[in-house]
């Protein structure tokens, strides 16, 4: 079994700047316009649906996605255009940190308000 979480957000083009751009989806079907309403992405293995449609999802999800070294792939979102600043009040949103439930991670928010929670277990 596998889940793909659908990822609701008000404009998919806007949207892939972020997901392509930043995070380093791919389209999993490089021919989908831009234009379309719904676009699968994928990355090592991972899946998510971006979504247009009223009815997919809500603004504001939280998803995990688990990675092998969230310090590298921090490092590769940054140097791809992450941007840290501002969310002084959320620490995760600037870097790796270690979390008292066994997890190493760092949050990524997308402008439609939707979090990619990324972290690995704390060895």
């Amino acid at each position: 079994m596998r889940v793909i979480p659908v990822i609701h957000c008000a404009n998919v083009q806007e949207s892939l700047v972020f997901y392509i751009g930043i995070l380093g989806f791919k389209k999993k079907y490089p021919d989908a316009s831009d234009a379309d309403w719904v676009i699968d992405l994928v990355q090592d293995g991972a899946e998510i649906q971006l979504s247009q449609h009223g009815g997919d999802g809500a603004f504001g999800c939280a998803i995990n996605v688990r990675v092998n070294d969230v310090d590298w792939f921090f490092q590769q979102c940054v140097e791809r255009g992450l941007d840290t600043s501002g969310r002084d009040d959320s620490p995760v949103h600037h870097g790796p940190v270690n979390q008292t439930w066994g997890m190493r991670e760092f949050y990524a928010t997308d402008s439609d308000g939707n979090t990619l929670r990324f972290g690995e277990p704390i060895q």
